[in-house]
């Protein structure tokens, strides 16, 4: 019996792999991504890998019939919309995710997960609901809130493919090198310490963020891909329901160093548009899939400072994701 197929856009790069890495072995995966923040490094052996665009539809064609996709193709934060980025970022992503829902459609595909983000919700109470109305407060928050209405509409015309979108909090994990300086915090915070320099957080450090390991989106994605359940357009939160500040972090990363802390402070120059806290209501996911996370923030930590491949990070790295 043949295995079946994943297509996973966008697959070389953070999440991408992870997924890929942990399916080589129950399904033949076709990982297709244009190296712009993924590294064929990232991929375990076995794994078919195609470099082009996501928004290409010769290149989708090539790949033939599969029974899943997996779009995390676009771009994948704020900063990079930033100066000259602002158009083709909004390009590359409303191009890439159009195409590959077109795509879908035409080759009967019958199911389609997709990355969406928490940064829609904004600074919306906590904790952060599905069901809560949302104002996206950037362009990367833009993009995802037009997937999200995109699928919906798609799925009127083609109700026998679901369209899956998932609101990650905010994931770290292995394989994020290559994002260099658009990686997590808690990648950004650990290559700091490793190089020797002080990882940098704007105010107080008392901040919050729902860290979520990426092993854990991938068990999550997983049991929607492999559901019998009919969802249609659907959302799922993927998180802790967890909250931890910056200073807990920091100071989980200094502790597996076994190196005193020594975390730099400034004041933080994003006013109207900073996320102060956030942690994910999980209860949906939790019902319709079972979901339950699984890796405790020190355990995850201890990890990434344990295989750290320095010589893999693609930029410097920087401070910038603070402001998403």
């Amino acid at each position: 019996m043949s295995k079946k197929r994943i297509l996973v856009c966008g697959g070389a790069g953070f999440i991408g792999s992870n997924f890929a890495n942990f399916h080589k072995n129950t399904y033949e995966i076709i990982v297709l991504d244009n190296l712009l923040l993924g590294d064929e490094k990232n991929l375990d052996e076995g794994i078919i890998f195609v470099k082009g665009s996501a928004a290409d539809e010769k290149v989708l064609d090539e790949i033939g019939p599969v029974d899943y996709v997996f779009n995390l193709a676009g771009t994948s934060s704020q900063p990079m919309f930033n100066g000259d980025g602002l158009v083709k970022g909004y390009v590359n992503s409303i191009e890439s995710f159009m195409r590959v829902l077109d795509w879908s459609a035409k080759n009967g595909i019958k199911k389609v997960l997709y990355a969406s983000t928490s940064s829609l919700y904004a600074n919306n109470p906590l904790p952060l609901v599905e069901t809560q109305s949302v104002t996206p407060p950037n362009h990367y928050a833009v993009t995802k809130h037009l997937y999200e209405s995109a699928s919906r509409c798609f799925n009127t015309v083609h109700p026998n493919m679901d369209i899956i979108g998932f609101r990650f909090m905010s994931i770290y994990g292995p394989n994020e090198e290559a994002k260099g300086e658009y990686a997590n915090l808690v990648s950004q915070f650990v290559w700091d310490v490793a190089r020797g320099s002080r990882p940098q957080i704007w105010g107080d450090g008392s901040q919050t963020r729902d860290f979520t390991n990426v092993k854990d989106v991938v068990h999550a994605v997983t049991l929607a891909m492999e559901s019998d359940k009919k969802f249609g357009a659907e959302i799922f939160n993927i998180g802790t329901g967890r909250s931890t500040s910056l200073n807990d972090v920091t100071e989980a990363i200094y502790k597996a160093f076994d190196k005193e802390n020594n975390t730099e402070y400034i004041e933080n120059p994003v006013k109207e548009t900073y996320i102060k806290d956030q942690y994910a209501d999980i209860s949906k996911i939790r019902k319709e899939l079972g979901f339950e996370p699984s890796v405790e923030l020190s355990d995850g930590i201890k990890e990434q400072v344990k295989n750290l491949r320095m010589s893999r990070i693609r930029h410097t790295s920087s401070d910038l994701m603070r402001k998403k």
